[in-house]
């Protein structure tokens, strides 16, 4: 079982490794399918040896092969936790005893917002592509399952329409179209009531760091703050503890 538990792991890695590049490709501007890897300083095409996750990172102590310029950190964290989230997503499918292809989904769900997670943070914007892409895929996915859809959808569209409203209330300073484009995706994934704690836990994980980013001087109070990783992390804990926090939530009520 280890052993299973490992080679999941090596398939984060691998994919992770695919997601930095998806990444950087969007940067560009240019498909993530097409073209050989090569350094961002010097343009130089990487062999296969350059492009092991972490060990490649690790053997050439961060730097390029070619140009010895810095790598950044981004591409071994990326891989790692993207290698972390395929465990817990594995062991999470093994205990629930689901079909595979749920998990498949899921796998494929979680690395498009461990992308929007990276992106919205380093450009504080989401594309479009990474939002349609996934509705599309969850929508197939319903399709034919013992789901709830009209719940999903419906948590999908009052996400979508209170978002706008903040948008429209604060005349887009407060929050941009691409969150309100990325809560209908995160609401139709999750449905209800887990939608209310994704969101919840978004605002409230938001305010503390952006208040401890002031505190330390990093940030202004007028400085723009990505929401988006906020939106992934929160979606995160509420596909997997929704709707526990939801219910012990109400308990206390």
């Amino acid at each position: 079982m280890l052993l299973l538990y490992f080679s999941i792991f090596l398939l984060g890695l691998i994919i992770g490794s695919f997601l930095n590049c998806t990444v950087f490709r969007l940067e560009s501007k240019k498909s993530p399918f097409k073209g050989r890897s090569f350094c961002p300083s010097c343009f130089h095409t990487l062999r296969w040896y350059d492009l092991i996750p972490l060990l490649s990172f690790a053997l050439l102590k961060r730097k390029c092969r070619y140009c010895q310029k810095k790598i950044s950190w981004q591409y071994p964290l990326v891989e790692s936790i993207t290698g972390i989230v395929f465990v817990w997503v594995f062991h999470f499918w093994l205990q629930q005893e689901i079909i595979l292809s749920q998990l498949v989904f899921l796998l494929i769900i979680f690395s498009f917002l461990i992308i929007i997670f990276i992106y919205d943070f380093k450009h504080l914007i989401i594309p479009d592509s990474l939002i349609v892409i996934p509705i599309l895929i969850t929508f197939i996915y319903f399709l034919g399952k013992d789901v709830n859809f009209l719940n999903h959808f419906l948590a999908g569209s009052f996400s979508f329409l209170f978002f706008l409203l903040i948008v429209l209330i604060t005349l887009g300073k407060g929050m941009g179209m691409g969150d309100v484009k990325l809560v209908f995706f995160l609401g139709f994934f999750l449905g209800y009531p887990n939608i209310l704690v994704a969101l919840f836990l978004s605002f409230l994980i938001g305010a503390i760091i952006g208040i401890g980013l002031i505190l330390i001087k990093k940030k202004k109070m007028k400085s723009e703050v990505p929401f988006g990783p906020f939106l992934v992390v929160g979606t995160f804990i509420a596909y997997f503890w929704g709707t526990y926090l939801f219910n012990w939530y109400l308990s206390l009520l």
